[in-house]
């Protein structure tokens, strides 16, 4: 497989999103958000791209201007707010840094590395915005457009940046002798602040494992949606379970009725004098839709009902057996389930629990609404 950062990233977001856009290869328009940061590292670029004389602030400004696209802002303020705000950030960056002090090794550094085994090889790919030669090493920097500032424990274990020095050290194998004198930084432009850190032979190794732990998950072919936050900069609503139902162009059936069952399921839901035998049906009739349509949510006027999945389970018995019975624990199991598994569970050595959990099969799976309300 080939897998960059980025799409490891998205998949850890939401599985589903994923499979939209790197197996499907479905193409949705860039957000504003995604412009701004292309527009932004473009600029970064041209300021310590190599030449005789650096670019001068106004240069740069000019830069940034002439690859300005006003067109995916939703209103003339906000686009004015943003490019005001792309133009402080250049200006911030220019009165703490002095691009002629930096001995720039390459930009937009494009990097392949092949991760795992024998069979199990896979190809990580990328991008390194900078990386600059020191007076006692490298550093090597990723600029961040973001509001959010993380902690230094963060930056310390980000991920990005392990597998950017995995390529820094492909590419020049001698370094890994002087891992202690190569930085690896996140500069964060809105604020003006840089924030650096350094890795582990031990860190590099948890950053490759991360990512074939991840490939075969993915490659187990399990892109569930994960409703959170960022589902409001995402491209593909009109086509996820989660949100589909409220594009209503997109419906393939007359829902006045459905509609009118998902508001008197919202009001009957949050009335005290609930009846049971009402609801029970309103349910049935909704799930019947939400199967038919696809979706896992549904919009009503009244607000949203989304369907939720709990599965039970159950221990393979004669698998479980196999597993405890060399380690003298099958004796002290007195049902399976039961408490007396669980506790023996928890004290088994991380490998028996591993294996143990492998025995694990599906009981019931039993579906039920949960409302929110506008």
């Amino acid at each position: 497989m080939r897998i960059s950062y980025s799409a490891l990233d998205t998949y850890q977001s939401c599985p589903l999103k994923y499979k939209f856009q790197e197996i499907d290869r479905i193409k949705v328009p860039k957000s504003k958000e995604a412009v701004f940061g292309s527009t932004i590292h473009s600029t970064m670029k041209f300021i310590h791209a190599p030449g005789i004389l650096s670019p001068t602030l106004d240069q740069a400004m000019e830069h940034f201007a002439n690859s300005w696209n006003p067109a995916v802002f939703d209103s003339e303020d906000e686009e004015r707010a943003a490019f005001t705000q792309g133009i402080k950030m250049i200006q911030e960056y220019y009165q703490k840094n002095n691009p002629a002090n930096f001995n720039v090794v390459d930009l937009e550094t494009r990097f392949q590395i092949e991760i795992g085994k024998d069979e199990d090889k896979h190809i990580v790919s990328g991008i390194i915005d900078r990386i600059d030669k020191t007076e006692d090493g490298y550093e090597i920097i990723d600029y961040k457009t973001t509001k959010k500032m993380p902690s230094q424990e963060k930056v310390d274990n980000d991920l990005q940046l392990s597998v950017y020095l995995n390529a820094f050290l492909s590419r020049y194998p001698k370094e890994a002798e002087n891992l202690d004198k190569i930085k690896v930084s996140l500069y964060y432009l809105k604020h003006g602040v840089k924030l650096s850190s350094t890795r582990t032979l031990d860190h590099l190794g948890q950053s490759k494992q991360l990512f074939l732990d991840t490939i075969k998950i993915i490659e187990s072919g399990k892109f569930e949606p994960v409703v959170s936050p960022l589902c409001a900069w995402c491209g593909y609503q009109n086509r996820c379970p989660m949100w589909r139902h409220k594009f209503k162009e997109l419906r393939k059936v007359d829902t006045e009725e459905v509609e009118k069952a998902i508001g008197e399921y919202i009001e009957l839901k949050s009335a005290m004098s609930i009846t049971k035998g009402r609801l029970a049906k309103l349910q049935d009739d909704i799930v019947q839709y939400m199967e038919q349509e696809g979706v896992d949510r549904v919009f009503g006027s009244q607000g949203i009902i989304a369907q939720s999945l709990r599965k039970t389970y159950k221990y393979d018995e004669k698998k479980l057996r196999e597993i405890l019975e060399p380690l003298d624990k099958w004796e002290a199991v007195l049902k399976v389930d039961g408490i007396a598994l669980r506790n023996i569970l928890g004290a088994l050595p991380l490998q028996a629990r591993k294996e143990a959990e492998k025995a694990k099969i599906i009981d019931k799976e039993i579906k039920s609404l949960i409302v929110k309300k506008k």
